[in-house]
């Protein structure tokens, strides 16, 4: 349910919001640079049953109109595999899918946006990450490392005269590398492709 209703947030937002759309002409120097910015999904933690603990802030700069570089310092655990696709595959939450424990990542994502034609993005994400495996009991039983990217597509929409933004997107994301799981974590984890396609994604911002 709670999965549900972020999806229908982002879709509502998007739609009530098409017609402010126009992105950063390439010539144009007066527009804010920087900004700093999360995503709708930290409403996640909001959740009554396994919340991921999650926490993102974006802090990005804009290089030219149609360039910009964003880092994404993060945090959150999971229960489940990352190749279930967590809003389409009825997989995901299912009792003997779960690890015999969690997943608790510590990341930081460096992300480059290219605009295509008026708010209209693609972006390439690559995040590096540390990775606590934790069982049942609350203890740590191993380390990892990860690096996780997110191949994107989105659309800019300029809020409030530009002092907001809001960004509908969806991605394809890949676990592009990654040391060797713990027994219990990594049987499970290999029942599953390293990407996932189709994931949808709403960042917001603030411009300065």
């Amino acid at each position: 349910m709670q999965k549900k209703k972020i999806i229908l947030v982002i879709a509502l937002l998007g739609a009530f919001s098409l017609n402010l759309q126009a992105q950063y002409s390439k010539t144009d120097s007066t527009y804010k640079r920087w900004f700093v910015g999360s995503t709708i999904f930290i409403l996640g933690n909001l959740a009554p049953v396994n919340p991921p603990n999650f926490a993102q802030l974006n802090v990005g700069y804009r290089i030219t109109g149609k360039d910009v570089i964003t880092l994404e310092p993060k945090t959150w655990k999971y229960a489940w595999p990352n190749g279930i696709h967590p809003f389409l595959n009825k997989a995901y939450g299912k009792p003997e899918e779960q690890f015999p424990g969690y997943v608790r990542e510590y990341g930081l994502s460096v992300a480059y946006q290219r605009f295509l034609w008026k708010g209209l993005y693609a972006e390439l994400n690559v995040m590096p990450s540390l990775q606590d495996f934790v069982n049942m009991d609350g203890k740590k039983i191993d380390s990892g490392f990860q690096i996780f990217n997110t191949y994107r597509v989105g659309y800019h929409i300029k809020l409030f005269r530009d002092r907001f933004f809001i960004q509908p997107s969806v991605a394809i994301t890949h676990r592009a590398y990654h040391t060797k799981l713990p027994d219990g974590f990594k049987q499970l984890d290999d029942k599953w492709s390293k990407f996932i396609i189709g994931e949808p994604g709403f960042h917001f911002g603030f411009n300065f």
